[in-house]
């Protein structure tokens, strides 16, 4: 990615990802698991696709590698992390407000 300017919508795994680092760093389980309960369990990730993301979005520099305890690996989001999560939750939200204002999904589905 290049710039904020640039940034394309989020893959939903991806998505889900930076959502999860949103309140602090995590290790690669801590990710699986906080995923699986923030989407009340809609969305799983296996170890294997799951560290194919993270690779990705350290190559696309929405992540950072924390230090970790020798063991594990922490990952946390960059300021251009941040920026594309924020992206990504307003395109969500303005697609939420369509689907709303075709009365497709009612207000109390929140």
């Amino acid at each position: 990615m290049a710039s904020t300017g640039d940034l394309l919508p989020l893959k939903p795994a991806d998505f889900h990802v930076l959502l999860a680092l949103a309140d602090g760093p995590l290790h690669g389980y801590g990710i699986m698991k906080q995923v699986e309960r923030e989407s009340r369990g809609e969305v799983r990730l296996e170890i294997g696709s799951l560290y194919r993301v993270l690779g990705r979005l350290l190559a696309d520099g929405l992540l950072a590698m924390g230090k970790g305890d020798g063991r594990r690996r922490d990952y946390r989001l960059t300021a251009l992390g941040r920026k594309a999560l924020a992206a990504e939750a307003r395109r969500l939200a303005y697609l939420v407000r369509r689907v709303r204002a075709r009365k497709l999904l009612p207000e109390a589905d929140a």
